[in-house]
């Protein structure tokens, strides 16, 4: 019998994109980010030398801190036998988190956190490749009990069980390989924010929200939180041109204090908001429950920053959201989002994943997938973002048809970077 396969080497890169050239992905809080990954590669020895591949998302400056603590991971993962620690992701995310020192660090949140998601979302790259599946069906076909093991219920038992889980997974498995199937025929909806960047001038919102609708979206978004009486001249100029059936929501990137928000969300409302993103601060939970109460019919929707599934829980618990906006780089990795998702089955609140920085449509798509075939089984009133940039430094790019997602097949988390594009912006040498 062949000697187990083992971890070889941990791999990391300060990749970054200039993005802030063009302004692409300015807001109010984020006047000129330049679109980064903190990379890594788990390599290994087996024959067919799969490799898992993952990152965390920053905006520039700070991706080489958040680089060194993925690095510093390295001698949790190199020497152990590959097939034993993915037969047992859930022991492995609880190893990493709970580990005492690295534990201090956070708990739970911060650099350290997103360090750990990347290493777990390489893992489970590096699994889904060695199965010959895409996540979302690697996750969609394990049994319920496969599933619940994977989720750490520390702090979450007052709103969510294990035997609770199960019994939401079980209703789910009716159907599995029919909601397969819609998946791979029909994709999933998407939204778009690439028109309503904060540095583009009036022209360029007018073009590319024309644009979104003739690809077929049905909500775009923009940002808002500078200026008011520029977030009404934009916001205006876009209802002309999309039209009263099409969505529009907005994003504050947390730039407001409560009493603040409600005042500026509410001098919006003409122009029919579906929601408003990220009102005040993301660890602010009672201050959401405010706004959404002040501001209701719009809606309320958090979850790019929210640090762990602890503060989602509050939010949940408090009806302080109408949308939860997971994101696939900001916890630690997929065992924890699927801790999010389920929260979210128990409260009856849609998933809309955050997406858009580099490399995050990729992989948000197969979370919303498999939550569609084996947890929440609806799509109604549910959207995933996207954000025309930076997929084509991808091996398996997202596509996108007629304002959907089609279902990724390639095998693995379709977060591979190609050789060519690590090389050219990996930080300083990028152009």
């Amino acid at each position: 019998m062949p000697p187990a396969s083992r971890i070889t080497a941990v791999e990391t890169h300060d990749i970054r994109f200039p993005t802030s050239r063009d302004l692409d992905g300015s807001d109010a809080m984020n006047p000129d980010p330049d679109y980064s990954a903190a990379y890594v590669v788990v390599r290994t020895d087996d024959p067919d030398r799969h490799e898992g591949h993952g990152f965390a998302f920053t905006i520039g400056r700070g991706n080489d801190v958040q680089t060194a603590a993925i690095a510093a991971l390295r001698p949790y993962l190199v020497g152990r036998p590959v097939e034993a620690t993915l037969a047992d992701m859930g022991g492995i995310w609880r190893e990493l988190v709970h580990d005492s020192q690295l534990r201090w660090l956070g708990p739970e949140k911060g650099v350290m956190h997103m360090a750990i998601g990347a290493v777990i979302n390489a893992l489970w790259d590096l699994r889904a490749k060695r199965a010959g599946l895409p996540l979302w069906q690697l996750l969609s076909r394990l049994t319920p009990e496969e599933i619940v093991d994977l989720v750490d219920f520390r702090y979450l038992t007052d709103a969510l069980t294990r035997d609770e889980v199960l019994l939401i997974l079980r209703r789910a498995e009716s159907g599995r390989a029919q909601r397969e199937d819609e998946i791979l025929r029909s994709g999933y909806p998407a939204y778009t924010t690439s028109p309503g960047w904060l540095g583009y001038d009036d022209e360029k919102l007018r073009r590319l929200c024309r644009e979104a609708v003739g690809e077929g979206f049905r909500l775009i978004k923009l940002k808002v939180g500078a200026d008011l009486d520029d977030d009404l001249r934009r916001l205006r100029i876009a209802r002309e041109v999309c039209g009263p059936d099409i969505r529009i929501a907005v994003d504050a990137n947390q730039r407001w204090d409560v009493p603040v928000a409600i005042e500026w969300i509410r001098a919006l409302a003409p122009y029919d908001i579906w929601w408003v993103e990220e009102p005040t601060s993301p660890d602010d939970v009672l201050g959401h429950a405010t706004i959404a109460k002040a501001i209701a019919p719009i809606r309320v929707a958090t979850g790019e920053h929210v640090q762990n599934r602890i503060v989602f829980k509050q939010m949940l618990q408090i009806g302080a959201l109408s949308y939860l906006q997971l994101d696939a780089a900001r916890v630690a990795g997929v065992n924890e989002n699927i801790a999010i998702l389920l929260l979210a089955a128990k409260f009856g609140v849609p998933v809309c994943p955050h997406a858009g920085g580099v490399g995050l449509c990729e992989l948000v798509q197969h979370l919303s997938m498999f939550d569609h075939v084996a947890i929440s089984t609806s799509m109604q009133d549910r959207t995933i973002e996207y954000v025309d940039h930076l997929h084509e430094h991808f091996e398996d790019p997202v596509v996108i048809r007629h304002g959907r997602y089609l279902a990724p097949t390639a095998p693995g988390f379709s977060a591979t970077m190609s050789p060519a594009s690590i090389q050219a912006f990996t930080y300083p040498e990028k152009p």
